[in-house]
């Protein structure tokens, strides 16, 4: 046996070697299926889980509480319903399945497009939805009561007040002298009975005023009828009344009374050329929303109806806006103001009458919130007054 032989034997041997070791063990494992290279005989394939569906009628389009709902708005819908023990299930308990028992009924709440409609969200009459109650109800603390009152610019903090905020209600009253008998304001008018010899009866013109001893020499039987030359001048008072009140709403509440959840705007279609008048006119402005004429207060039964009293009585208020950050905080007691407490607070000195003054004479102050003046003899206006 020659060189090239022996090296030959060598080689097959390596690699009988190789196939014992190496591919041996791979020819004796388990043959696999056709469709399923790689599996075992008898092991078995987890299948994907079905997913389970339950028909519900759905809102194809929102319908807002109160509406008659079309049997158009409504689809039946496979809505996935896969409960497991550490999951309940996605369809809604009360779920309806058939279009017939919701076409036809009211709604009790809104409903969105897309929203599977439930046994809760409908009513067959108008009576029914009136259980539900509105959304003032439903979040007034117990114990209180609701009232709205009036507002404008200056009572209403330029308009900054907003849904849950708190506010102080402060009110300003004008004292008038008046008579207890007539309960009209003083002074009372003066009329002299003369019943004459013949029986005859005759009277003076009635004067404002009353009788008065008089420094003057008058005639026997005469007297001195003192009377005003104006109008009484009321007295001004102004104090805080009703303390922390709940701001529930501003302005005027939907007619709905649903005012927490609103149906999404429904965006306005921009005009065409033809409307427009031209073809690339800018749309028309968007219309600026009115200010708000009256807030609604959360408040104690007691302040309900001390609120009331002062609207009735036609009793100016404003409210003074609290900080958040006191607003459960009971406020330090307010002394009521009026003119003596404005001249000893502030140290205000009666200016003394002197034999000079100013040319030309002032007669009149302006009148912040009317924006002229106010004159003297009572009116107002916008002139010099003088």
């Amino acid at each position: 046996m020659n060189r090239r032989v022996l090296l030959l034997l060598i080689v097959l041997v390596a690699l009988a070697a190789v196939v014992v070791i190496f591919v041996l063990p791979l020819l004796n494992s388990a043959p696999t299926n056709p469709g399923q290279q790689g599996a075992p005989v008898g092991t078995p394939i987890p299948s994907p889980t079905p997913v389970v569906t339950t028909p519900v009628v759905v809102a194809i389009q929102d319908l807002p509480r109160g509406i008659r709902i079309p049997e158009s708005a409504l689809q039946i819908r496979a809505w996935p319903n896969n409960p497991s023990p550490d999951q309940p299930s996605s369809v809604p308990p009360d779920a309806v399945p058939d279009i017939a028992k919701v076409a036809g009924q009211i709604a009790r709440t809104d409903i969105y497009a897309g929203e599977p409609v439930t046994a809760h969200m409908i009513v067959p009459d108008l009576q029914a939805l009136a259980a539900q109650g509105s959304d003032a109800a439903a979040i007034t603390p117990k114990g209180k009561v609701l009232v709205s009152i009036p507002v404008d610019k200056l009572s209403d903090v330029g308009y900054s007040v907003q849904d849950g905020d708190y506010v102080d209600v402060i009110v300003s009253f004008l004292f008038v002298n008046v008579d207890p008998r007539f309960q009209t304001i003083t002074p009372d008018k003066s009329t002299i009975l003369t019943i004459k010899p013949d029986g005859t009866i005759s009277t003076t013109t009635g004067q404002a005023g009353e009788v008065s001893p008089s420094a003057i020499a008058l005639p026997a039987g005469s007297f001195l009828i003192l009377g005003p030359n104006e109008a009484q001048r009321p007295r001004l008072a102004t104090q805080r009344t009703i303390q922390g009140a709940w701001v529930v709403h501003v302005g005027t509440f939907p007619p709905n009374g649903q005012f927490l959840r609103t149906m999404p705007a429904t965006p306005t279609p921009l005009p065409t050329a033809a409307e427009a008048g031209q073809k690339g006119s800018p749309p028309p402005p968007t219309p600026t929303p009115p200010y708000p004429d009256i807030v609604t207060l959360a408040v104690t039964p007691q302040d309900a109806v001390t609120l009331t009293w002062i609207i009735e009585a036609n009793i100016p208020m404003s409210l003074s806006l609290r900080s958040v950050q006191d607003k459960d905080v009971p406020s330090n007691p307010t002394n009521s103001v009026s003119l003596q407490y404005m001249l000893q607070t502030y140290n205000v000195t009666q200016p003394p009458e002197l034999p000079y003054a100013l040319e030309p004479a002032l007669r009149s102050i302006r009148n912040l919130q009317g924006g002229g003046q106010i004159n003297f003899n009572g009116s107002s206006g916008t002139g010099s007054g003088q």
